[in-house]
């Protein structure tokens, strides 16, 4: 198993500093959180993570590679996938069309196989819509295409940013259920999210952003229970 290593990151873009001095740790076989409110800098640690925004200070290491500021694709070859804020499907295509674009650099074809029948073991609903245009899908269908997608590649570490966004309340039970299992297949899980209910139910441990800087961290347990985050921060 691989975790992720940040320290003393700052990532910006122009003059200003979007993340000051971030250091936190997503352990191996864990799923790890990232609470915060819109703006708060969430999304620039995954830019960050994948290459797309290179920090100007501090290092990210996946396992024991320094990937800080390494060119997406190379990042993605190191064993990590991300699923997208807001799904990004591809609506005119199918939905097996669209798990098989999660595995463009595997070549072995019994291997994409076997993983799409692990995908649609996970969500049998996808397994009876296989051949269904991808964006004539409900947005929680949508979801469970994205995820699939991100897990035909056989990532060691999945990011996962705002898997809750636009989703109903059934749906959005059901999508952390599926997380919550994605981990108990191996997979280590970085959940990015404003929805703390959910996600510190199944977190193992958890830190909180506002305004680009650290504020709170333990385990989920201990900041379900933190007086002073949820006085200072979530209200």
């Amino acid at each position: 198993m691989t975790g992720i290593t940040i320290e003393n990151l700052s990532t910006g873009y122009d003059k200003a500093d979007v993340l000051l001095d971030l250091s936190l740790t997503v352990k191996p076989g864990t799923i790890t959180c990232l609470l915060g409110s819109n703006g708060a800098g969430k999304t620039t640690v995954i830019r960050s993570i994948l290459g797309l925004t290179p920090p100007r200070r501090g290092t990210i290491r996946l396992g024991d590679t320094d990937i800080t500021g390494m060119a997406t694709h190379k990042v993605i070859a190191q064993g990590l996938a991300c699923i997208p804020e807001g799904r990004r499907m591809f609506p005119k295509l199918t939905v097996e069309e669209n798990l098989r674009l999660g595995a463009y650099q595997v070549s072995d074809e019994a291997l994409i196989r076997a993983r799409m029948e692990t995908v649609f073991e996970t969500f049998p609903r996808l397994a009876e819509r296989r051949d269904q245009l991808a964006g004539t899908m409900s947005g929680g269908e949508q979801a469970m295409v994205s995820i699939g997608r991100g897990l035909m590649s056989g990532p060691k570490i999945l990011l996962i940013d705002e898997p809750s966004l636009g989703l109903s309340p059934l749906y959005v039970k059901e999508n952390f259920k599926i997380i919550d299992g994605i981990r108990d297949q191996g997979v280590t899980v970085f959940l990015v999210e404003q929805n703390v209910r959910q996600t510190l139910g199944i977190a193992d441990y958890g830190y909180v952003l506002s305004g680009g800087r650290l504020i709170a961290e333990g385990t989920a347990e201990a900041l379900k229970a933190s007086p002073e985050v949820h006085a200072a921060y979530f209200g």
